[in-house]
């Protein structure tokens, strides 16, 4: 029992400080994206390819999280867009205070959208609020079909869900059809997005959902 009331005070103080941020960000006109995945499944490959979609359209920042290193990070820069790198130094999720403080670094009066990218995991992430609007969970074809299955409790809370690396269907075993059929089953509200990083194919879909997210956010 004192273990179920430690975990959830960390959870009430992580939530306050989760709408701190939410606060801060609507002040700004700034709408957060939480991009959740297994490790390899696409995000950075993802923001990357969004980032190019919108172009002109929204101004984007991002924040990278990993346990270790900044290389993603260096990839976003490259792009020309502001990103912080968290590094969580084994935990396995990004949290509401370490978001806190990367909000400090980022010309946020400049931004319109703001994509968090998670620690790779399909379990940690999704308990931990950090001030976002949305959440999406990329799922690639090499991880097989069965993920929402697996991990249903990400899957049910999202807004959106991506399949990533359509490009490789042809060479895999990975029933698409099915992987639809579990997820509507769990969240029948989550549109679901086909799409490859690497050709582009289906990018320009998701980034019309993005805008239309943020345009929902800020009531237009």
């Amino acid at each position: 029992m004192p273990k179920v009331e430690v975990v959830e005070r960390i959870l009430s103080a992580n939530d306050q400080i989760a709408a701190q941020n939410r606060a801060r960000l609507d002040a700004q006109g700034v709408v957060a994206i939480n991009v959740m995945a297994s490790p390899g499944a696409g995000k950075t490959s993802l923001i990357l390819q969004t980032i190019a979609a919108l172009r002109g359209r929204l101004r984007v920042g991002v924040i990278e999280g990993d346990i270790a290193s900044r290389v993603d990070a260096d990839k976003v820069a490259a792009a020309g867009v502001p990103v912080v790198q968290i590094n969580t130094g084994g935990q396995c999720h990004l949290d509401a205070p370490m978001v806190g403080r990367a909000l400090d670094a980022l010309p946020l009066a400049d931004l319109d959208v703001l994509f968090i990218e998670n620690v790779g995991n399909l379990v940690c992430p999704s308990g931990f609020q950090l001030g976002q609007r949305w959440d999406v969970v990329v799922s690639s074809v090499p991880e097989g079909d069965d993920k929402p299955l697996k991990y249903p409790g990400i899957f049910t809370e999202v807004d959106a869900v991506l399949i990533n690396k359509i490009d490789l269907q042809p060479y895999l075993d990975f029933d698409e059809p099915a992987f639809r059929q579990a997820v509507q089953a769990l969240n029948a509200e989550a549109p679901i997005f086909s799409l490859s990083c690497k050709t582009g194919e289906g990018v320009a879909g998701w980034a019309s959902w993005v805008v239309a997210a943020v345009e929902r956010a800020r009531g237009v």
